[in-house]
This record gives C-alpha cells, sequence and structure tokens, in this order.
C-alpha cells in the first residue's frame, strides 16, 4: 500500500491540476452568461476528443514503459516515451490543423441548430484547438515517466502549466476585456508550456531523439484497443451533450457543470489507476504474477474507498458548488437533479477506474475494449437516446451514465475473477 501510495499521492495532484483549466474556464465563463457557458461545454466537448487521445497515448506508452522498467531496462522504458512523444505531436498538429476546418459543422451538430451558441463555440473552438500539440506531447510525456516510476516531475510540469492558466484566464476575459476568446487563449498557452516540458525532459534523459516508425507502428497497433475503447467513451459523451443541447441552454450548461466535475473527479480516482498500471506492468515485466493479483485487489479496493470519499465531499457542496459557476437560478435547478445521480455513482466509479488501470498495466486492452463497447452501446447510448425520446431531461441523461457504469463494473469483476489478464514477460 505504501508503494501505491507513493505513486498515487503526486498523479492525483497531477491528475486534479489537468482539468483544472476547464474548470477555471467554467466558473470564469459563466459569469459572462448562459449563451458563453453553453458555447464552453459544446467546444469543450469536442476538445475532449484531444484529451482522450492524450489519455489512449498515456495509458499505453505507461504499461509499454512498465513492463521494460520491471525487466531492468530503463533506456527501453525511455525510448518508449520517445517515440510516442513523435506520434502525440504529429496527432495534436493534424488536430489543431483539422479543427480550423471541422469546428463549425461540429458545434452545429452538437447545438442542435441553435445558431449563437454554435457560432460562438466554433470561435472559441477554432483557438482552443492551437493547444492540442502541446496536450498530447505532454500525455506522452506523463505515459512514460509513470512508466519509470517516476510521478514528481509531471507534477511540477503539469502544476506550474496549469497554474499559469489559471492566472490568465481571469484576466483575459475580464480585465482585458477577450471575454470568451480569452479562455480558449489561456487554455493554448498552458498546454503549449506544458508540453514543452515534458518535451525538454526527453533532451535531459540524453537518448536518441530519432523517430523510429516501426516502433511508432508497434505503438499504434496496440493501442488500437485503447483507441476503439476511447471511441466509445467519446460517443457516449458526445451524445450527452448533444440531447442536453436539445432540452434547452439552462439544462446544457447545467449538464456542463455536472459532467466537467465528474471528469475532474475521475481523473483524481485515476490517481489510483496510474499506480496500478506502473506497478502492475512491472510485477508482470519481472514475472511475478502472484504480486500482481495481489495489487489488483488492493488497488480495488482502495479506488472504492476514494470514490466513497468523493461521494462525500460532492454530497456536501450540493447546496454551493453549482453557485460557483452560475448565477442563473435556472441552470442551478437543473444542476441539482443532475447532483443525486453524481454522488451516488462516485463509489462504483472508483472501482471501476482502479481496475481500469489494473488491465491496463497488464495489456489486457482486448478485453478493455469489448467490455466498453458492450456497456456504450447496450447501455449508455440507448438509455440517453430514449432519456431525448421521452422527454426525460437531464435525469434521464444521468440514468444512461449510472448503467453504463454498472455494466463496467460487473465486465470488470469478472475478468479480475478468471486471473486470465496476469500475463507474464517483458512484452505481453
Amino acid at each position: 500500500m505504501r508503494r501505491i501510495a507513493a505513486l498515487a499521492f503526486p498523479a492525483l495532484i497531477v491528475l486534479a491540476a489537468e482539468p483544472l483549466y476547464v474548470l477555471v474556464d467554467t466558473a470564469v465563463v459563466g459569469h459572462l452568461g448562459r449563451l458563453p457557458l453553453a458555447a464552453v461545454a459544446i467546444g469543450g466537448t469536442v476538445m475532449s476528443v484531444a484529451a482522450w487521445l492524450g489519455a489512449v497515448m498515456a495509458y499505453g506508452t505507461t504499461g509499454r514503459a512498465a513492463r521494460r522498467y520491471g525487466a531492468g531496462d530503463r533506456a527501453a522504458a525511455v525510448a518508449e516515451g520517445v517515440q510516442a512523444s513523435w506520434l502525440a505531436f504529429g496527432s495534436g498538429l493534424a488536430l489543431a490543423v483539422g479543427m480550423q476546418v471541422a469546428a463549425g459543422p461540429l458545434v452545429r451538430t452538437l447545438a442542435g441548430g441553435d445558431t449563437d451558441v454554435a457560432g460562438a463555440a466554433a470561435d472559441w473552438l477554432r483557438i482552443a484547438a492551437l493547444g492540442a500539440p502541446g496536450l498530447l506531447l505532454a500525455a506522452a510525456g506523463n505515459g512514460w515517466m509513470r512508466g519509470v516510476q517516476d510521478t514528481r516531475r509531471p507534477l511540477y510540469y503539469v502544476l506550474g502549466a496549469n497554474v499559469l492558466s489559471a492566472v490568465l484566464c481571469p484576466l483575459l476575459v475580464y480585465p482585458l476585456g477577450f471575454g470568451l476568446t480569452g479562455s480558449a487563449v489561456a487554455n493554448v498557452v498552458a498546454q503549449t508550456a506544458s508540453g514543452g516540458l515534458f518535451a525538454w525532459a526527453l533532451v535531459a534523459e540524453r537518448v536518441s531523439l530519432r523517430p523510429h516508425p516501426s516502433v511508432i507502428g508497434q505503438q499504434l497497433v496496440l493501442g488500437r484497443d485503447l483507441l476503439i475503447r476511447g471511441a466509445a467513451f467519446q460517443a457516449s459523451f458526445l451524445s450527452a451533450t448533444a440531447v442536453a443541447a436539445r432540452f434547452g441552454d439552462a439544462v446544457v450548461a447545467a449538464h456542463q457543470i455536472a459532467i466537467q466535475l465528474w471528469y475532474f473527479c475521475a481523473l483524481a480516482l485515476d490517481a489510483v489507476a496510474i499506480a496500478a498500471q506502473s506497478l502492475v506492468g512491472a510485477a508482470l515485466g519481472a514475472g511475478h504474477d502472484g504480486e500482481a493479483r495481489e495489487l489488483g485487489r488492493r488497488i480495488a479496493l482502495l479506488g472504492g474507498v476514494c470514490g466513497a470519499g468523493f461521494a462525500v465531499l460532492i454530497g456536501a457542496g450540493a447546496g454551493v458548488v453549482p453557485g460557483w459557476f452560475t448565477s442563473d437560478p435556472v441552470v442551478v435547478e437543473q444542476a441539482m437533479v443532475a447532483w443525486p445521480w453524481f454522488v451516488s455513482l462516485l463509489p462504483l466509479a472508483g472501482v471501476v477506474y482502479a481496475l481500469d488501470g489494473v488491465l491496463i498495466g497488464a495489456g489486457d486492452a482486448r478485453y478493455l475494449r469489448n467490455a466498453t463497447i458492450v456497456a456504450a452501446v447496450g447501455g449508455f447510448l440507448p438509455a440517453i437516446w430514449l432519456a431525448y425520446a421521452v422527454d426525460a431531461g437531464l435525469g434521464g441523461i444521468w440514468a444512461g451514465l449510472a448503467l453504463f457504469i454498472v455494466l463496467r463494473l460487473a465486465t470488470l469483476l469478472l475478468r479480475m475473477r478468471t486471473g486470465a489478464w496476469a500475463v507474464v514477460g517483458a512484452v505481453r
């Protein structure tokens, strides 16, 4: 448990800091009015695709690097990070360029025909997308550093960049008069600074920085299942935002508050999963499958305890927290519709995220892919579109999320019980 804590606590701060700029945006922009807050909800949902790609790269790199590190080859573990960083930078450039063209059609689809919200969201998104290369470079850097069990440097890099964003955002939005555009500029500055710091960390390792297409290709093949799994997540949460937008500005704005707080809690709970990826991968790389199984049991328990702790905090803040993000009483009222679902799901989510980390560290991505598709296609997506059909409002959307979490928990517990995930070796 001490080893888990030594990796999880620094990762917790990093993971809590990473969505800080989104929460700052929500709080700062929310006081500009309902329309700007709805615009950030739409644009931020599209930008979550970049965050999803980053998570895939980080998780895939952590698993590969951790196995190499556990087998006693640190240089090979860092080399995985070099190739992942080339892949990240190229993907980030493609996203930044692509969003200049695709921003309009994407946000119009999500906004459900509200041209005012769609126009504001597209303007925000075109600027925010310029931070994608830095965002993905930072994700790849986090991945290989976690693999070699270094969580302190990422702590300094991410905290510094996000403090910069937290200072710039209100300054640009209000005193300097940039409004909604100012929040996007602050995001770009923070993400670019963070990516630059992680790139410098690779230079400091004094390893070859040449790209090797064959290794990048192997990483892409390995990451295929995580990409498909992530696509199921993205389809689900993009659909949830699209349904919320069709219930009106107040509902989608309230959904933005609740879902961003959910993401914040999820990323913080992922600190346990990060420790799991590193420790389980290293144990299996060293050939210690029994240790990996014991780690899995302890990490699942710790995830549930942490989730329950977050549930207590979020439940206690029900009458206060929504008001931090908006002064619109209708939006606050709608946020309270989601709150009971939010609180009750956190303990279950803590276990789910912890077990995700165990299986990702073990390289059991194919099973995770299939389980997530089943939960999304068989639970979340039908539930939220049914909520739209029967006019169930925000409560119906969050009921769909509840079904998604319960289905994922059941499939993960089944896999852990079989033990088929614990395959030893420097490469799975």
